[in-house]
């Protein structure tokens, strides 16, 4: 027998009546102690009802408000592991307690909302050796001092000695064992970090330049997405119930957050549900949000679920945001009706509506985002098969107001942060190259020694690199000198090419990487320097090259002048077309490239780009203008550049 529930938008849950739900009493949703850290930066107060009874058991299904007949519709695996799970709970926390390395399919879903990843190295022969990668949450890149040499001990006692900086601003971990994960879960915690949601159907990382300007629009721009993030962190404890044993470590949280979350004026929220926002479903896929402030293109903007720009007046005070939807990176491989999509504008709020705008927007993509298939389950497509029109009005039925229409924007540019720049409060902070966001061997202990001595603050920008804050004025010397003995070069020092160049890491831990591309942009990018020498391209002039092992788009390939996308064995699908300021989608040029190729391939365009372009026209900008049939032709004609 089935029974059916629809949540208060109307949409229909499925659950079978006579289906066994192995779960703990009540308690398990409680929190049984509470530390307190201050003011939230990485996730809300989860705060529960208390129980009434130690032998109380629940259900793994909240009941909505209206209860009503529905027609079952089809849905995926990972739907059904979602919605018997007792809120992210089962079976995983049956699969941590073996003595396997791994843990079961059902449990390999799960343990992606709590920040992590199975993984096994694919170059092994003759077994498997299980690990897990670790992701940490970091709402505008910030990392307390604390946390970032917690993060180091980490890496060199329980992972593989390295840690990764992301395209999303957090950390990863690689290499940590089944059983070592409650230690490095529970140090991550009690050090005032997370991984909860960095994984998982369920909003990541928020985005923010990382850049930490005394500003009063990067100010609030950093405090949007803290909060941002806090509103759409869940809250029914399934984390720390999980990795320290229901101690709760509570972050105080701004009285908006909490308003906003509570509000269900419009319909929005599972009524009684420890997951008001989520329900036992959580999202379709994952889901993606960046801040902003005019002109600063840092965050990749247009690649989220969810833009939102910081808007100000004439004296630089922020009086609301424009909001722009329906960005997202992944694709399949000759699929053609998956595909990399940017976002476009939805309209302007008021700054006080902000959050109840943006959940407005969550929500209307938790109701109608397909559950059916996961490829076709992020945002993007609902607004691609809706149009922005039909998906405003939807919109504005959970948000109970109409978008006003988008303030009008300087142009976008992409702001690297490498170098000494001022703060604005008489304090330095200096941007860190860091080589496809690998910090390992002498630098990750130059890093550590300079962040330890001067109880620096860091942050982690979307573009793989570091940014150390607040630095005096007299330690700027000491500082550079011991970086660059490390090599952690000024941004003078560093080839154009690196400073933009992003890689996914893909071998040997990926288990969807199809080719290279961490372990092989270092040579790519020696090759396209040695071809642009060749046909006369000067050292200051660059192209934004990205190189993904699969079709997912981890390093957002899609958006370069140049995106090499893994498709077989040491071969790329090339994409052309991006711009330098991450405003325009490339295209797929060609398939099959192989990795030997690479020169009959970008040589011949390098070499009429720099004959023929206009003034001031970047790569991707020419090779629009041009088409890919006139490029095909040029590269077919090339006989070589004169010396």
């Amino acid at each position: 027998m089935t029974t059916s529930f629809r949540s208060p938008a109307g949409v229909a849950t499925v659950f079978s009546t006579d289906q066994k739900i192995r779960v703990g009493n009540i308690h398990s949703l409680r929190s049984s102690r509470t530390v307190f850290l201050g003011r939230n930066v990485f996730g809300g107060v989860h705060s529960l009802p208390p129980s009434s009874s130690s032998s109380s058991s629940i259900k793994a299904i909240s009941t909505p408000a209206k209860p009503e007949a529905a027609k079952p519709t089809k849905r995926s695996k990972v739907e059904i592991i979602k919605e018997n799970s007792n809120f992210i709970r089962y079976p995983l926390n049956e699969e941590l307690l073996t003595e396997s390395p791994n843990v079961n399919e059902s449990a390999v879903q799960l343990i992606k909302f709590h920040g992590s990843y199975q993984q096994y190295n694919r170059e092994e022969r003759g077994g498997r050796s299980y690990s897990f990668m670790l992701r940490t949450k970091n709402p505008s890149g910030k990392v307390p001092n604390q946390l970032y040499l917690t993060m180091d001990d980490l890496a060199d006692e329980f992972g593989i000695g390295t840690l990764r900086l992301t395209t999303r601003q957090t950390f990863q971990l690689h290499g940590v064992l089944k059983q070592n994960l409650k230690t490095v879960m529970s140090s991550i915690i009690k050090n005032m970090g997370s991984t909860l949601g960095a994984c998982g159907d369920l909003n990541r990382n928020v985005l923010a330049p990382a850049a930490p300007y005394a500003k009063r629009d990067y100010l609030f721009a950093q405090e949007t997405a803290d909060n941002i993030a806090a509103l759409l962190s869940p809250q029914s404890g399934f984390y720390y119930d999980m990795w320290v044993d229901g101690e709760q470590f509570m972050t105080a949280e701004a009285p908006e957050v909490v308003e906003a979350r509570n509000d269900n004026s419009h319909g929005t929220n599972f009524v009684d549900s420890p997951e008001p926002i989520y329900g036992t479903q959580f999202l379709p896929r994952k889901f993606k949000i960046a801040v902003t402030v005019p002109t600063d293109n840092s965050v990749d903007l247009l690649t989220n679920d969810i833009g939102v720009v910081v808007v100000s007046d004439e004296n630089g005070e922020p009086q609301g945001f424009n909001i722009y939807v329906g960005g997202g990176m992944g694709r399949t491989h000759r699929m053609e009706s998956t595909f990399a999509r940017i976002a476009e504008p939805l309209g302007y709020v008021p700054k006080e509506d902000i959050l109840y705008a943006v959940k407005a927007i969550v929500v209307t993509q938790r109701e109608h985002g397909r559950r059916d298939d996961r490829k076709y389950s992020r945002m993007k497509y609902l607004l691609s098969s809706w149009g922005i029109e039909k998906f405003r009005d939807v919109v504005e039925q959970y948000y109970g107001k109409k978008f006003e229409p988008p303030r009008d924007l300087p142009e976008w540019e992409f702001k690297s942060y490498l170098g000494w720049h001022e703060q604005g409060d008489g304090a330095w902070f200096c941007g860190l190259h860091v080589d496809s966001g690998r910090v390992g061997g002498n630098m990750k202990k130059t890093l550590r020694e300079v962040i330890e001595k001067y109880r620096l603050d860091v942050r982690i920008t979307p573009n793989q690199n570091i940014v150390l804050c607040d630095i005096k004025s007299e330690w700027k010397r000491s500082i550079t000198t011991v970086l660059a003995q490390a090599g952690l070069l000024q941004p003078e020092f560093v080839d154009p090419l690196n400073q933009t160049a992003m890689a996914c890491p893909a071998f040997p831990l990926c288990p969807l990487a199809i080719t290279e591309a961490e372990r092989g942009i270092p040579s790519i990018l020696k090759r396209v320097r040695a071809m642009f020498e060749k046909v006369g391209l000067e050292y200051d002039e660059s192209v934004v090259v990205r190189v993904t092992g699969c079709p997912n788009g981890c390093a957002r390939p899609y958006m370069a002048e140049v995106g090499l996308v893994g498709d077989g064995p040491n071969s790329y699908q090339v994409w052309l077309g991006g711009t330098p300021n991450q405003t325009q989608i490339a295209r797929a040029f060609m398939d099959k490239v192989k990795i030997q190729d690479l020169e009959k391939v970008f040589e011949p365009l390098f070499y009429n780009w720099k004959l023929g372009r206009q003034a001031k026209e970047s790569f991707g900008e020419f090779t629009t203008r041009m088409g890919f049939e006139k490029l095909k032709e040029l590269i077919s004609a090339y006989e070589g550049s004169p010396q």
